[in-house]
Order: C-alpha cells, then structure tokens, then sequence
C-alpha cells in the first residue's frame, strides 16, 4: 500500500468514519462504519433476480448494475445516518478477489470519490471482509482462530491468529461448497441460487420425516488433510438424480431426499475438517464466514461439534455472511486506523491469496 499525500491523512488516533463499497460480484454493499460508535448505516442491492434466468452470474450485466445502483445506495446510507458526503473520513472498497468488471466498477467510484473529498482510501481483500464479518456482533471472536470461509467461490480453512496474520490450512481443489449447491440446486430444478432452495427442501424433509435415499458420500474425508472436493459429490447427485428418472419414481418426496442427502454430506463434511483444524491448531475457537455461514444446518451441526471440544463458534448474523458493505468498511477502517493507505490508482485484483496481505498488530487500531 503506498501513502497518499499528508492532506488527505488521517491520524490513527482520530474517530474516522469509514464509507465501505462493496462490488465484487452481483450485489452492491454500501455502509458507514464508525471507528468508535460501530456500524452506522449499511444497504445492500441484490441482482439475484437479474441472474436468475441464466443460472448464475452474467459478468457484464453485473457491472452495469453496480454502476447504476453504488451511487443511490451511498446517498442511501448517508441519509439513513444523518449525514453528509462531507463527514466521510476515509473510503474502503472491495479490490479483490471477484469478477473483473465489477471491481472496476466499484474502485473507479470510490476512488472518484476520495479524490473530490480529499480523504483517503484503501483496497480490501473481499475474503478479510467476510473473515472479519463476525467482530460487527455485540459478541465478537477474540484472536487466535480457525476460519471456515464457505462461499459461492471459496471453501477454505485459515488460521487467524491476528488481524491479516493469516495461514491457508486447507481449500477445495476442484468446486467451492456453495458453487456445489447451486450446481445441486440446478440439477433438481430449482432457483439459483441454489444454497437456500436446497436448505429449504432439506428442511422440509426432516420435519416430514422423508429419509435419504441413498447416503452420499463425505469427500476426502477418509484420509488425512484439510484440503476439500465437492466435483464428486457433484457427480454422485446427477447419478442419483437420473436413477430415480430411469425407474420414474423422481416425485417431489425424492427431490426432497436427494436435497436432504446432499445438504447432508456437504455439512458432515466440513464439520470434520473443522475439527480437524482445531485439533491441529490447538484453537479453541471456530469462525464461520460466507454466504453458506447462512445454513441453519451447517450452524447446528458445528455449535454441537465444537460443545464436545470445549470450544466455541462465532458466525455473523444472515445478513452479513452474503457480500455486504458492511464487512469492507470495519476491514477498511481496521487497515486505515493502521496506517494502511492505497494510492489513487484504480487496480483491483480478480484472483488474490488470502496469505498476501500484511499483518498488523492489533495495537494499532
């Protein structure tokens, strides 16, 4: 990060307000985050509905959305806290990892924006911002911990033992677990994105007491590592899927059980490489983030694990395990207060391992 000229400085020591933007993919997060008084005001746009029809993400309709909807989203949030343009003290937007365009889209208005206002600015790792995400609770998680980052594009462990001190334990070497069931949710006809419609038909089926129809496998987890794979369970759903079509027996209540069975594995198997992860780091605590940090199930699953270990789990709330504004600007202000500084420059980073960033110590902010 390089320093931008002192008049745009701001003292460490200062209360700042952070302006956070979001834009790594198909949702504009907005928010105000206050150095000392917390989160202010945050707004968020989703395009699901523009994404739908395709099944997934159109790169270039995604960038034309943020770029008509970040600047009514800021002036949303600034009223929402009764304030002006002009009581933003510094600017944080999403530099990276995520969807070229997009990016772009987001840093070229931030960084138009601390330049009219003079204040400074620093590019966040989108991935920090979800990690980070759970401190915005009245109960945040205390350094050192695992962290399970389980999202559309990302499924990794990570070992956090201070603010971007971070460690790669172990990814998926092949399908992120929430492209897993978008993919899952796809073959079963449903909705994209597929995590919810899946958790939902899950849950469904255990409160009519449907039972799997086949128990599906839990990848990688019969032999030693932290690293995960989701292409197999893949397979095996579409295998399943066309077996009950060959004997036409593909009826609602199969649908059903095939979502539960899947829902199933996938959560079995990240609660094993969890606790895999805190017996080899010897933490006793547990951080869940992204959007797949959402299923009720996942949830569950991992609060009765870690009461076995003696260990404790944080995650944050709904809201803000999907990309959000909110995450970027406590990530933004937590660099900013440590003198982080980006210069005004528009770059952003579409691939960008977690591991790169500089670590700072928690004393300084």
């Amino acid at each position: 990060m390089l320093v931008l000229p002192p008049s745009c400085d701001v003292q460490m020591t200062d209360e700042m307000i952070v302006l956070g933007i979001e834009t790594s993919c198909d949702e504009t997060g907005i928010a105000l985050y206050d150095s000392k008084a917390g989160l202010l005001s945050h707004a968020l746009y989703s395009q699901v509905a523009t994404h739908a029809d395709y099944g997934g993400v159109v790169p270039e309709l995604a960038s034309r959305d943020h770029i008509n909807k970040t600047l009514p989203l800021i002036d949303q949030v600034l009223g929402d806290a009764n304030l002006e343009k002009s009581d933003i003290s510094a600017i944080a937007y999403t530099s990276g990892p995520g969807l070229v365009g997009a990016l772009m889209a987001g840093a070229a208005i931030a960084q138009s924006l601390a330049m009219a206002l003079n204040v400074p600015i620093v590019g966040v790792h989108h991935m920090e911002g979800h990690l980070l995400a759970p401190m915005l609770e009245d109960q945040p998680p205390e350094f050192p911990f695992v962290g399970l980052l389980v999202s559309g594009g990302h499924t990794q462990l990570v070992s956090v033992k201070g603010f971007g001190d971070y460690e790669l334990m172990g990814e998926s070497l092949d399908d992120a677990a929430g492209e897993a069931f978008d993919k899952a949710a796809k073959m079963l006809d449903l909705d994209y994105p597929g995590g919810p419609h899946i958790a939902a038909m899950a849950a469904k089926a255990r409160e009519q007491g449907v039972e799997e129809p086949v128990r599906f496998p839990r990848p990688m987890t019969d032999r030693p590592g932290l690293d995960f794979s989701f292409s197999g369970l893949k397979t095996y759903t579409l295998n399943t899927i066309a077996t009950f079509r060959q004997q036409d027996k593909l009826d609602e209540t199969a649908r059903a059980s095939i979502a539960l069975a899947f829902e199933n594995a996938v959560v079995d198997t990240l609660r094993i490489k969890c606790k895999r992860a805190l017996e080899q780091s010897g933490f006793s605590t547990l951080v869940i983030a992204g959007g797949v940090s959402a299923n009720s199930q996942l949830r569950h699953s991992l609060e009765q694990m870690v009461a076995k270990m003696n260990a404790r789990v944080f995650y944050a709330r709904p809201e803000f395990c999907t990309d959000n504004g909110a995450m970027i600007a406590f990530a933004g202000c937590k660099r900013l207060q440590a003198g982080e500084r980006s210069d005004q420059t528009i770059q952003v980073r579409p691939r960008w391992p977690l591991n790169e960033l500089s670590p700072f110590s928690e004393s300084a902010v």
